[in-house]
């Protein structure tokens, strides 16, 4: 699989008090919402606390900053990205990860400075020149326009491609870095380096351009990244930069699986509008791009069908049809597994989509004839997928989309260079992605946790020899790949030097074994005991992609992800937790850091009670608790409001008198030892909700997580049962499925307010069915019924006929009824034969 960008550089987390820390996984998503986009105001406002920071720091008054982008962090924080600049001029490379609460404060600075040189001053010097670094960009004037730049690219490209992409030119200053050891590590053998052992400094600057070109050839697309002199032409650094890997639905994986469509009239299309917003197409697509080149292919149309059953399950038939079964089976696997990956992220962590902002993406299935690849790009955030050929079956499998969208989430967050070490670390992020998805779709594809199951090989089932790209528990099984960080990893491809990551990630999950003969062994973890202890997919995928999005930079290296991702478990878990002493072994095991001894049930402070999110009236007391173990008593406690500490709550509880500007606050607690240094955990996230008289919810238990209270009649259709899935939570209710004749009715009695303006009545249901056909042989009657049982209405008629994989939610208008307590009905009735499933669930009638 390959992917995009380059570079090396070292990382350090500034030293800002710590306003707050992310809530731990038990409570709720990571991240929030998506964010809007800081106004001119607030972003000038931020840019003059990074600009007050350096002053402090005593950086030089031509350094500035300016910002990337943004995107969510965890409920009550948004993450800024903001590029250092000199004299205007961006610093490739040099940036700053921002964390900012709801009020605006600075909560941390994740920093990758490389404007030392810079200062006006000139007080660094060359290595070998002995004058300031500074002094090879005193000049800002380029020789070259940018179209001279582009032009000079090309030729050194490919002459002979085309454009798929407007070529870009940006002009700024280029850091040239060179790897030197740590005064403690002068005299060791090269053999005996350590990641730690080596920082990147800057060697030289170098005005240039950074010429991004994305041209196709020969069926193949040429995406480069080169950074060109400005001053002579000459061509600095480059590399490549594309990411590839060389109803119902019968995936050819997966077999039949349930896909989320869209109904037009009688015509059923792949748009999937419960998963992103706007994007190209309103929802997640699947398109059909027909054997469009590889050159520049053409994504074409959404598919579309007659019924809402798609595919064959086989591999496609070379020079058949696109668009029957056959060809419909690699459109399923596209679709089930974008809908897997955006449901991991979202389900999980609260990451909605590819950019955090809920922006839809599209995949395009049938590129090119007879095609071995498949490739995410960053030009169009969409993917491209082959039908496979010598070497591979359809390139669709689980971990390799989870693999090329979670090129995505990077691209939209850490963008880490795709070359050296951050472009290893780039490429092994997408296996980590593909990995998890694969799990959590293997278990089902629901729930907020992500369980064991995935293989912990890439793309294993598309290969044709069954042998995978990628082996993540023991990289070096593919012949190429290091199993460890030496001083030479930033030289191999990208797909190489990911190993060492992998490796590491699958030891912090999963563990190693003390067996030298194991594959799952390493010879650097030399504390006790000897096989360290894994902490699961859901805690290794929480501190990886807390790491992903909040810490790292684009130049992030090993060391540097060490630190980050050591600081993310601390951060989640606490100082001296369990996971906190597995990421330095996990790390450890392959060269980066030293080894730690584990102690018997961890040695910090754990949360064993968490805060549980409450609902008050205005004027209410709202009470939250924490409850803690482990380390040494008494504790102390800090409470946190939407990221800002709030005075004077040190207590195990805190109350607040709630008001209504209250709503939605989010609160957590940070629980501190008494022992030297000390230990800290951090509890889950707990939303206070504070009701008005505007609006209210009538129906009771309508997700049915309280079993049957609430509702009458047939009601053994309620609860958990093989072979169909909840909308949200674990349990609905089931009704038909019987295959045999039967009538089965669920009430619950409601009363609308005379004084109501509004009264909606919505509902997930989910159809499924053995009938075909467009007969109405099983039918779901939903009704409003009076105290005498009287229909005063009929909402819908549901049959067979209306079969859809996944939930379709209903909304439905009874302000007509108020004043009234009227009984909602849903009655299913089904025929002799061949069963009908009718699945409700999340029923909720809002009154204003």
């Amino acid at each position: 699989m390959n992917l995009r960008k380059t570079l090396l550089t070292a990382s350090v987390v500034a030293a800002l008090p710590i306003l707050a820390t992310n809530a731990a996984h038990a409570a709720g998503p990571l991240m929030a919402a998506p964010v809007n986009l800081a106004s001119p105001q607030e972003s000038a406002g931020l840019v003059a606390k990074l600009t007050a920071l350096d002053a402090q720091r005593g950086v030089g008054g031509d350094n500035g900053f300016r910002i990337a982008s943004q995107h969510p962090g965890v409920v009550g924080q948004k993450i800024t990205r903001a590029q250092h600049t000199y004299k205007g001029l961006r610093v490739f490379g040099s940036e700053s990860v921002v964390v900012t609460n709801s009020a605006g404060d600075i909560v941390s600075e994740s920093v990758a400075d490389r404007r030392a040189g810079l200062n006006a001053n000139g007080a660094n010097a060359g290595a070998d020149s002995g004058r300031p670094l500074a002094a090879a960009v005193a000049d800002l004037t380029p020789a070259l326009s940018a179209t001279e730049a582009i032009d000079k690219v090309v030729k050194v490209v490919s002459p002979r491609a085309v454009h798929r992409w407007a070529p870009s030119a940006e002009l700024l200053i280029y850091p040239v870095m060179k790897s030197v050891r740590v005064p403690s590590a002068l005299n060791k053998s090269e053999a005996a380096l350590n990641a730690t052992d080596l920082e990147e400094v800057v060697d030289r600057y170098v005005l240039a351009y950074y010429v991004q070109t994305r041209m196709s050839q020969d069926r193949k697309p040429v995406y480069y990244d080169t950074i060109l002199d400005a001053k002579t032409g000459a061509v600095v650094a480059q590399w490549k930069a594309l990411q590839t890997v060389v109803g119902t639905g019968n995936s050819q994986y997966n077999g039949a699986v349930p896909i989320n469509t869209s109904q037009s009239g009688s015509t059923f299309q792949m748009l999937d509008s419960t998963r992103g917003t706007g994007g190209k197409f309103g929802g997640m697509a699947i398109t059909n791009a027909n054997h469009a080149s590889a050159d520049s292919p053409s994504p074409g149309t959404i598919y579309t069908n007659s019924t809402n059953t798609w595919g064959d399950g086989k591999q496609y038939i070379a020079g058949g049809s696109t668009t029957n079964a056959n060809g419909q089976t690699a459109a399923v696997n596209a679709l089930w597994g974008l809908m897997n990956t955006y449901d991991t992220n979202k389900n999980v962590l609260g990451w909605q989509s590819l950019d955090g902002n809920n922006t839809a993406t599209y995949i395009a299935a049938h590129v090119d004839t007879a095609y071995d690849n498949a490739f995410f790009d960053p030009s169009c955030k969409c993917m491209y997928i082959g039908d496979g050929g010598s070497s591979f079956n359809n390139l669709g499998s689980i971990d390799v989309i989870g693999h090329e969208m979670s090129h995505g989430i990077t691209d939209a967050t850490s963008n880490l260079t795709y070359a050296g070490e951050s472009g290893g670390l780039n490429e092994s992020n997408s296996d980590i992605g593909g990995e998890m998805v694969e799990a959590y779709a293997r278990a089902g594809g629901t729930g907020t946790v992500v369980p064991a199951g995935n293989d912990w090989m890439t793309g294993k089932e598309i290969s044709k020899s069954g042998q995978p790209l990628r082996w993540l528990y023991k990289p070096s099984k593919d012949g190429a790949s290091p199993n460890a960080w030496s001083s030479t990893i930033k030289n191999l491809d990208v797909h190489l030097s990911s190993g060492p990551n992998n490796r590491m990630f699958y030891f912090l999950s999963q563990g190693s074994n003390a067996t030298s003969s194991s594959d799952y062994y390493s010879q650097y973890l030399t504390k006790s005991p000897a096989a360290m202890t894994g902490i699961g997919n859901d805690k290794a995928y929480r501190i990886w992609f807390k790491a992903l999005t909040t810490k790292f930079t684009s130049s992030t290296n090993y060391a540097d992800a060490r630190a980050k991702v050591l600081l993310a478990a601390q951060e989640l878990y606490g100082t001296g937790s369990k996971e906190a002493i597995a990421v330095q072994r996990a790390y450890a095991a392959i060269n980066v850091g030293a080894d730690v001894d584990e102690v018997a049930g961890g040695s910090g402070v754990s949360i064993t009670t968490q805060p549980a999110s409450v609902t008050v009236a205005a004027g209410a007391t709202a009470s939250f608790s924490v409850g803690a173990s482990g380390g040494t008593s008494p504790y102390t406690y800090k409470w946190y409001r939407n990221g800002a500490v709030i005075s004077g709550a040190t207590s195990a509880t805190y109350s607040l008198t709630a008001q209504t500007a209250d709503n939605g606050a989010v609160f957590n607690a940070v629980v501190s030892d008494s022992s030297s240094p000390v230990k800290t955990a951090t509890s889950g996230n707990a939303t206070l909700t504070v009701g008005s008289s505007s609006s209210s919810e009538k129906i009771v238990n309508g997700g049915f997580e309280s079993g049957t209270t609430g509702w009458a009649g047939t009601t053994g259709v309620i609860g958990t049962f093989t072979g169909q899935t909840a909308f949200e939570g674990t349990r609905y209710a089931w009704l038909g499925g019987n295959g045999a004749t039967a009538t089965e009715t669920l009430t619950q009695s409601v009363a609308i307010p005379s004084t109501a303006t509004a009264a909606t009545l919505t509902f997930a249901l989910h159809i499924d069915t053995a009938e075909s056909g467009s007969t109405a042989y099983d039918k779901l009657v939903v009704t409003v019924k009076n105290s005498a049982g009287t229909v005063l209405g009929t909402l819908a008629t549901y049959s067979n006929a209306n079969a859809a994989s996944g939930y379709q939610t209903r909304s439905f208008n009874l302000v007509s009824y108020k004043g009234q307590t009227v009984t909602l009905s849903f009655a299913m009735t089904e025929d002799s034969s061949l069963q009908t499933s009718f699945v409700v669930d999340k029923v909720s009638l809002i009154t204003q």
